[in-house]
């Protein structure tokens, strides 16, 4: 067997999420059809993670195996993509691995992009790829509530309820938000994160900066360990998965 990586980009807002479902239109779902009809192989794709539904991608990542040996890889991007033209997808890399790369499994850290534009007026261009927020956020009080996640912890408060991780237990290696005009990125890193860790921290985060929580609300809403202290999910459409290092 030929085991090979993908590096995919894509937007997630017409589709369920990553993960394939019987009835509804997924990423991994149209991904192996189209490579199953192209290489005629009844190949399966192992992404990198489930991204939920409405998230996108700048650089997903997943495997698969051949049977066969592909033997140009340039020919493979060219006519995978082509058949992928009109669904919001698009295949940037592929590489050749040995069969102990695990595309879930031997990534050391994933980084997630979370775009909020802090305007009145929402962007008309940028609709459905970031969160826009009208009342106006405290910058550093936002980064101070960060500092306080980064390092290792229990993130019961920001896992979703239908959470299947066993251990809440995350490491946060770096959480880094950054300001351009009108846009401000919250950009985080772990190995891992639990379901809706991202969306649940933004969202935290964003009641923080608009001063409906305090610095000492939001550390004891962060202790608490309880679902049900944590402000609402920033929506899916602002988050992206920015990048998977192995």
């Amino acid at each position: 067997m030929f085991r090979y990586q993908l590096l995919i980009e894509y937007l997630g807002t017409n589709y369920k999420g990553w993960q394939i479902q019987k009835k509804n239109k997924t990423i991994q779902g149209i991904l192996q059809d189209k490579i199953r009809k192209l290489l005629k192989e009844n190949i399966t794709i192992v992404g990198s993670g489930r991204t939920d539904a409405g998230v996108h991608a700048i650089e997903q990542s997943a495997h698969f195996d051949l049977k066969n040996k592909l033997l140009s890889l340039d020919k493979f991007i060219n006519s995978i993509n082509h058949f992928l033209k009109n669904e919001n997808i698009a295949i940037l890399k592929i590489r050749k691995r040995t069969s102990n790369f695990h595309s879930r499994f031997s990534a050391k850290e994933r980084t997630y992009l979370y775009i909020i534009r802090n305007d009145q007026s929402p962007s008309t261009i940028n609709h459905n790829r970031e969160w826009n927020i009208r009342n106006k956020l405290d910058l550093n009080l936002m980064k101070k509530g960060a500092k306080k996640l980064v390092g290792t912890h229990n993130f019961s408060t920001f896992r979703a309820a239908n959470c299947s991780a066993k251990n809440p237990i995350r490491t946060i290696k770096k959480i880094q938000i950054l300001k351009s005009k009108k846009q401000i990125r919250i950009r985080i890193k772990s190995q891992s994160f639990l379901k809706s860790q991202v969306r649940s921290i933004v969202g935290s985060l964003k009641y923080l900066s608009e001063n409906k929580w305090n610095l000492k609300k939001f550390e004891y809403v962060f202790n608490s360990k309880d679902r049900k202290n944590c402000a609402p999910l920033a929506p899916a459409h602002g988050l992206y998965l920015e990048k998977v290092s192995y």
